[in-house]
């Protein structure tokens, strides 16, 4: 059980810092076409960093550690499935959109799609702290505990920045910045429920691990170019969402790096 409890305080605390990332929503006002493109463009880069260093690398290195030379084979059949699960989303929208707004219309749609995968990307991080936890119930060392708080430590601090990917296009789009943060925050909500469940199904979810994270790189990969690129690019000077897109991918990589 203490295991379990672990696992829950440390997904609570990564849910908590996506809480604070979406929390800087306050700081920004709605109705503001241009801040939109460009919060799309930083929007993007994260997704689209997290998706390599937070996802896709991950996910071959458990993958090798697994499953050997094979490890990318599920890697790659993962992301792809990822892609094609976003696919089917997106036709799914499509099909029961009966906003007669086409510009509104478009930019829910993006939103929604963005918000499904920022989410989709919380469960793997979720499964992979529960599992770090859980696997200290036959190999308990204090290294082995520091690696799971670092873990945990590493992926809250990842959060903050798409916890404001997902509140603040929300905001500049004319939702209120109540609404705006508590559909940042709830991104992240899954982490706890899945850190429980990694740490009680440990065994199960290290094979699963590795197609889930690049899974949901999959998922990411396919918002950004399908959905948010082109939109941040529409009607703008394209240099300044580039820019944003290239700052939020450094953003997110220097995270990543750096701990």
């Amino acid at each position: 059980m203490s295991i379990i409890l672990f696992a829950l305080i440390a997904t609570t605390f990564t849910w908590g810092i996506t809480a604070l990332g979406a929390g800087t929503v306050v700081f920004f006002n709605g109705n503001n076409d241009k801040l939109y493109k460009l919060m799309l463009g930083f929007a993007s880069g994260v997704m689209i960093s997290a998706s390599f260093w937070s996802l896709l690398l991950p996910s071959i290195e458990k993958g090798e550690e697994i499953f050997g030379n094979f490890g990318g084979v599920f890697s790659t059949l993962g992301f792809i499935i990822g892609g094609i699960f976003l696919y089917l989303i997106n036709k799914t929208i499509n099909c029961f959109e009966k906003n007669r707004d086409v510009t509104k219309q478009s930019k829910n749609k993006q939103l929604l799609m963005m918000i499904i995968s920022i989410t989709i990307h919380n469960i793997p991080e979720g499964l992979a702290v529960g599992v770090a936890f859980g696997s200290l119930k036959d190999n308990f060392s204090q290294a082995e505990l520091i690696s799971a708080i670092m873990l945990a430590v590493g992926i809250g601090i990842q959060n903050f920045p798409e916890g404001a990917a997902v509140s603040i296009p929300l905001r500049t789009f004319g939702y209120s910045k109540s609404k705006s943060f508590l559909i940042g925050q709830a991104s992240a909500l899954v982490e706890p429920v899945f850190g429980v469940l990694g740490a009680i199904l440990v065994s199960l979810f290290e094979i699963v691990l590795p197609i889930s994270l690049s899974f949901a790189a999959g998922c990411m990969i396919y918002v950004v170019s399908k959905e948010l690129i082109s939109e941040c690019n529409r009607d703008f000077n394209e240099n300044y969402p580039t820019m944003a897109i290239i700052f939020g991918f450094s953003v997110m990589m220097v995270l990543d790096i750096m701990v």
